[in-house]
């Protein structure tokens, strides 16, 4: 083989090893930093604790190039839509399997996804097109959970104890942000033994 050629191959086999090292690193870095950036700025109105979930204020929903407090993250503002409400959470169930109770949303569409950063995939959903609108509770289960799953409840197995929940709540119209806001800030977490 001509000398040209060997050092083609092994520039084609860096350039094939960058790109893939790149496609599988760079989703879990953005979610790392994603992560650090929630629970130590959160999103305008401080850090927000593990096993908590924040909703998007209503003016910052209302107006989302408006300047924030000094030191608050605009996260919830890039790249928002503008017909759903955000409500984020970050879930640690080493500490325990977590409750996850949505109010009756009378046919409103709304979902809440959970994904393993671990793999950057959403591995279940609750909202209209997957449960429906009714109220409910849902227990989050870690990897490994033995036990009982109370009557009335349904089972969402994590394949990881970090979790990334977004939820989202939709808002017809500037009229009806209340109503959506009042019913976002009713998706709430709590832990099974509350």
């Amino acid at each position: 083989m001509p000398m040209g050629y060997e050092h083609l191959l092994i520039f084609s086999g860096i350039c094939i090893a960058t790109w893939l090292l790149v496609i599988y690193l760079v989703p879990r870095l953005m979610l790392s930093i994603y992560k650090r950036a929630a629970l130590s700025q959160g999103f305008g109105d401080g850090p927000i604790p593990v096993n908590t979930l924040y909703t998007q204020p209503q003016n910052l929903f209302r107006d989302p190039l408006t300047p924030l407090p000094p030191g608050s993250s605009k996260l919830m503002n890039v790249g928002t839509n503008r017909d759903t409400l955000y409500v984020v959470g970050w879930l640690d169930l080493s500490r325990g399997s977590q409750v996850l109770h949505v109010p009756d949303m009378a046919g409103r569409y709304y979902s809440v996804q959970f994904t393993d950063p671990s793999k950057n995939i959403n591995f279940a959903y609750v909202g209209k097109r997957a449960t429906g609108t009714y109220a409910g509770d849902y227990l989050i289960t870690g990897p490994g959970w033995k036990g009982a799953v109370p009557q009335g409840m349904k089972q969402i197995s994590s394949p990881n104890n970090a979790v990334l929940v977004v939820g989202r709540v939709f808002v017809e119209n500037d009229n009806d942000l209340s109503t959506a806001y009042n019913l976002a800030k009713q998706i709430q977490l709590s832990p099974l033994n509350q």
